[in-house]
């Protein structure tokens, strides 16, 4: 099984990090293959919505989006983490999952997501809920916690003082592995759900 850790934060090795070494550190206790992609300090542009990708296969702009998207098709469960701006995401993080999760068409539904959030004071919930949408329009299971899943500290490496949101990490790494292999024991008696043909309708139809 296999983890990716995206790391959002245009620190390589600030809070943010800290949070997702804390996860990987679970990770590799139980045997679960991690990789940690730092994007937040890449040139990442959104999304221009030319529908390109439906054609394509691909994200038409071509760079680590498409990178990523490989890896994401192969793995088991996802973390995105990100320092939290003006109660937010960073929106080098924010660009690249738009086209991440738009421009692929492999099956999402069954990899385990989890988001982490990490700031100085406020806008965790916030930062939370808002990374949570990538998984839960995709058919992806939330994995949980003790509380919601973030860390505090600004300076670098503060974080190390958060006791409390280290242990919360630790416990979504330990909930995340469990759900991984109850879904692949799942998948392997009952298969995937039954997934009924699309159906698009526009608030003026």
């Amino acid at each position: 099984m296999k983890v990716l850790l995206i790391n959002g934060s245009p620190k390589a090795n600030g809070n943010t990090a800290r949070a997702l070494t804390e996860l990987e550190s679970v990770f590799t206790a139980n045997e679960i293959e991690t990789e940690i992609i730092h994007i937040g300090n890449k040139e990442i542009r959104g999304c221009t919505a030319c529908l390109g990708c439906y054609k394509g296969g691909k994200c038409v702009i071509d760079d680590i989006v498409n990178e990523v998207a490989k890896k994401f098709e192969e793995c088991d469960g996802m973390v995105v983490a990100s320092p939290v701006y003006y109660a937010s995401a960073n929106g080098t993080l924010i660009s690249f999952l738009d086209r991440l999760f738009y421009s692929t068409s492999f099956d999402n539904r069954m990899k385990v997501g989890a988001s982490v959030a990490v700031a100085r004071r406020g806008g965790c919930s916030a930062t939370f809920d808002q990374l949570n949408k990538y998984f839960t329009i995709s058919g992806m299971p939330l994995a949980s916690s003790q509380y919601w899943n973030s860390v505090h500290g600004a300076k670098p490496l503060e974080a190390e003082q958060d006791l409390e949101g280290l242990q919360t990490m630790r416990t979504l790494a330990n909930n995340m592995v469990f759900l991984m292999k109850s879904i692949a024991l799942g998948k392997e008696k009952f298969g995937l759900p039954e997934k009924e043909q699309g159906v698009r309708t526009n608030f003026i139809r």
